[in-house]
């Protein structure tokens, strides 16, 4: 089928570069974790005026491009759609975007990045309607649907396993001392790292033993802006007045003053949060790693930060669900002590899980490494060991529930309660 237009001039380049800065900008204000994207959608009329411009504030809620042809009316006719992701073309809670476009009578579309899910597939039905459609890149389009395209195209949350450890590889000394092997930038940045997951995961185990808050603070001790849901893996319960122990809505629970051992004079002002200014807890009874990242998927998760320690990490690394390792490597030698990296099962040198460097970056002393598996004899191409085979899948359950099991808890990497 082909559309019939009355032919417009297509607005100034510099309009649609702004109003893609704007889409953006409009983007961010959906929410962060949601099974759909962040879009933002603006409606350029010939002149590169806006007459129309919406975001989609959720799963469930109107899409971007609905949101800016309700505002402008009969205005929307003859104009351009600048959208930071390819309309949809699928029938789910809302119509297809796509759709909704054509019976506007909207002229040319401009997004900034592809649809890789079932949903895509809107550029050809605009196309096939005699709609002039355009990719135009935006980096900070991307940068915006960065972790749910990156969650889409695997079928689950990205996983990220951290762990900081001296250059011998030691999360602890022979004692069982740990704070602090890396340095106060290394634990800064580790907060900072929080901020930009979904959700944060560690086992029972260390939830009991170091009774950890997880959540993402300042040098002074204070909650910054955006948390991570934190997440408890395993069946034992968590007492009641543990930092992940259950609490009542708006509940004032005692916070563990500054973060990570820096110095901060008097610390904070207040010494108690509310339950609801820090991320929500959710505890898993299971022990199964992929049914973990099927619950956080079914919530909008889209990224996860695995800090529990070398047992839990391992159980999801021989599940084959480990996408990232982001290692804080301190110049400091123990010699003895646990050790970062649990048994994977790899028995011989050739069978040696490689990783890819992608950067490095001086942390005051420290050294920060983000790496990726190599494909090879013990990965898969998703850079992890193998994942659908019976004995990995079983492997990665009974890790887990080592890691969630009373006596299996060591000294963690997780500098950062």
């Amino acid at each position: 089928m082909t559309g019939h237009y009355t032919l417009h001039p297509a607005p100034p380049t510099a309009a649609v570069e702004a109003a893609l800065d704007r889409a953006v900008e409009l983007a961010r204000r959906g929410p962060r974790q949601d099974r759909n994207p962040r879009v933002g959608c603006v409606l350029l009329d010939p002149k590169g005026v806006t007459v129309g411009e919406g975001f989609h504030a959720g799963h469930g809620t109107p899409h971007a491009e609905a949101v800016a042809l309700a505002a402008a009316g009969d205005s929307a006719r003859g104009t351009t759609a600048v959208v930071t992701l390819e309309p949809c073309s699928h029938h789910g809670r809302t119509p297809p975007c796509a759709d909704a476009l054509v019976a506007a009578g909207i002229t040319q579309v401009v997004y900034a990045g592809a649809d890789p899910t079932h949903a895509g597939g809107g550029a050809r039905v605009l196309r096939e309607a005699g709609v002039d459609v355009r990719k135009h890149r935006h980096t900070g389009a991307e940068q915006v649907v960065a972790d749910w395209a990156r969650a889409a195209t695997l079928g689950r949350p990205h996983v990220t396993w951290k762990l900081a450890s001296t250059l011998d590889g030691r999360v602890a000394a022979a004692d069982g001392t740990s704070r602090w092997i890396t340095s106060p930038e290394s634990r800064a940045e580790a907060h900072r790292v929080r901020t930009r997951v979904g959700a944060v995961v560690v086992g029972t185990g260390t939830a009991l033993a170091d009774d950890p808050s997880l959540t993402a603070r300042d040098r002074a001790g204070r909650l910054l802006q955006e948390q991570p849901l934190r997440v408890v893996v395993g069946h034992r319960d968590l007492p009641a007045g543990s930092r992940l122990g259950e609490t009542r809505e708006g509940e004032m629970v005692p916070e563990e003053g500054p973060a990570d051992g820096w110095s901060s004079g008097e610390g904070p002002r207040d010494d108690q949060v509310s339950s609801s200014r820090e991320g929500p807890v959710l505890h898993l009874r299971t022990h199964d790693p992929a049914q973990v990242l099927a619950e956080l998927r079914g919530r909008g998760v889209h990224s996860v930060l695995l800090e529990g320690g070398p047992t839990l990490a391992g159980a999801f690394w021989r599940a084959g669900l480990v996408d990232e390792l982001l290692v804080h490597l301190a110049p400091a030698l123990l010699g003895s002590g646990p050790g970062a990296v649990p048994d994977l099962g790899i028995g011989t040198l050739a069978d040696a899980a490689r990783l890819e460097l992608v950067d490095v970056d001086r942390l005051g002393p420290d050294l920060q490494l983000r790496l990726r598996s190599v494909p090879g004899p013990a990965t898969t191409r998703n850079g992890s060991a193998p994942a659908h085979s019976a004995s990995s899948a079983s492997t990665g359950t009974a890790a887990v529930h080592a890691a969630s099991s009373e006596h299996a808890h060591t000294p963690s990497d997780q500098e950062v309660p």
